[in-house]
């Protein structure tokens, strides 16, 4: 079979439905059956491999080039602490959520660990996973794994040896980028800014050098080169062959393959890359630099069309419970870096997103449509569950409400045999209804339906148990 780059673009621009492999296990055949590339596939399957590390790395020079935190961004050591929810205004970021407040950082635990403090909760759902810099989640502390009282830990890079005091419980990352990505609920209402601001201000994270001292961190160092203004996604796609990998290269030796990844490492000595050294340019294939990444990328998005389950469509829904770690599919962590950088672990959170109704048909404003849950089969979540709305661009959708995502806390009437509806319309239903209510757009919009904690016992999204309704149009 012959595949040619105008089959790889119709596969792209129409689904599984205008290109299928003849071959089953299509991942480690495409691209060698794809005329005149059989050479090219050692050195796509190293960039895929490295995919997740580049973007990571693009992603932490950007958000902490800065002098100071300041909205979406920090330094290196120091927290962001987002303040609101963002409005239908808001444009930084794709898909933004209206039921947490984010609490981040990105911190360099090579040269000594880092000492993170998390204040009592009093029982308010938190989540702060520790990604490596190969987006892999090492640990997740929060309401789920350890409680919700006042808990320290110390982030201890891959090569440290040492003691720690008295009540810190030591958390190693295989690398030495870590991205503390913390969550906490927090209902939007004057009153529960308030507090949750409270929580974040006692979140604290310092060197273990400064561990129970003054300290006051220093500020951050500027690059004028970085770019802060082109999407990282963008930055890290346009990278040429020679680029990309001299970065890997250099990636590589502060965080380092993990023992799982060995078989790839003789592909990558192919390319002049092997770990802990800068690229061997006599060794890497010029030829590479101009047609390398974009097979790659076109390889990484057609794993999301024909993945073998790990993206599910079901009744209009597309989820994932593929995320968080990924041992060897390298496909996949890609992929999710890709769509999704920086994804929880499935039992933190999943997040089926939905962009037709039940009949398979997209979803437009100048429709009315009903989100039915019978008596007892809401989202099974021990956290919290929300629905929230996106115009096509996946931004907020302005509305006289100013209801960007709707859950329980909106206090929706049920029907009288314990069902719940939800509105999904651009037309108010009226003032005895909006509780119910999800404002939507005039024309084209997204679903996503967010499961914090999700149960784990049947009926459960993990095992397949439970799934999300299809949306129903109404007329």
């Amino acid at each position: 079979m012959r595949i040619t780059r105008r089959d790889l673009g119709l596969g792209l621009l129409f689904g599984a439905a205008a290109f299928r492999p003849a071959q089953a296990n299509w991942d480690s055949t495409l691209l060698a059956d794809v005329e005149g590339l059989e050479e090219f596939l050692p050195a796509i399957n190293a960039y895929i491999y490295g995919y997740s590390l580049v973007t990571l790395e693009m992603t932490r020079r950007v958000i902490t080039n800065v002098v100071a935190p300041a909205g979406t961004r920090g330094p290196m050591g120091q927290f962001i602490r987002l303040r609101q929810y963002p409005d239908a205004s808001f444009r930084d970021i794709t898909a933004p959520n209206a039921d947490t407040l984010y609490t981040t950082a990105f911190v360099d635990v090579g040269k000594e660990p880092w000492v993170l403090s998390l204040p009592d909760m009093q029982g308010r759902y938190f989540l702060f996973p520790l990604l490596d810099a190969w987006t892999n989640v090492f640990q997740s502390p929060g309401s789920r794994t350890t409680g919700t009282g006042a808990q320290t830990y110390a982030i201890t890079g891959p090569g440290w040896r040492g003691s720690l005091p008295p009540g810190v419980v030591e958390y190693k990352s295989p690398t030495s980028l870590v991205w503390v990505l913390g969550r906490i609920y927090c209902s939007g209402t004057p009153e529960d800014y308030a507090a949750v601001h409270a929580l974040q201000d006692a979140c604290q994270l310092v060197p273990l050098s400064a561990w129970g001292k003054e300290w006051t961190p220093p500020p951050g160092q500027v690059d004028p080169a970085i770019d802060m203004k082109t999407p990282v996604r963008t930055q890290v796609n346009r990278l040429d062959a020679a680029t990309y990998f001299t970065l890997l290269a250099r990636l590589l030796k502060d965080n380092p393959p993990a023992a799982a990844d060995a078989p790839i490492l003789p592909t990558l000595a192919q390319l002049g890359i092997v770990p802990g050294q800068d690229l061997d340019r006599s060794r890497f294939n010029v030829d590479f630099a101009s047609r390398v990444p974009q097979l790659a990328l076109d390889r990484i998005k057609l794993h999301f069309r024909f993945s073998g389950g790990d993206m599910q469509n079901v009744k209009g829904w597309i989820f994932t419970t593929k995320t968080g770690q990924y041992g060897t599919d390298y496909l996949q962590r890609a992929l999710v870096a890709m769509i999704g950088l920086g994804a929880n672990l499935p039992q933190d959170a999943v997040y089926p997103v939905s962009k037709v109704d039940a009949d398979g048909k997209a979803y437009n404003g100048a429709n009315s449509y009903v989100l039915h849950f019978p008596k007892g089969a809401a989202p099974p979540a021990k956290g919290f569950w929300s629905l929230t709305m996106y115009d096509e661009q996946l931004f907020f959708v302005p509305n006289t409400l100013n209801r960007y995502s709707i859950s329980l806390r909106q206090t929706p009437r049920f029907n009288a045999d314990g069902s719940l509806d939800l509105l999904i319309q651009h037309a108010s239903p009226g003032p005895d209804k909006e509780a119910n209510w999800l404002p939507a757009p005039a024309g084209g919009f997204v679903l996503m339906l967010r499961m914090y904690w999700p149960d784990q016992a049947p009926p459960s999204i993990l095992d397949g148990s439970w799934t999300p309704p299809g949306v129903i149009r109404q007329g």
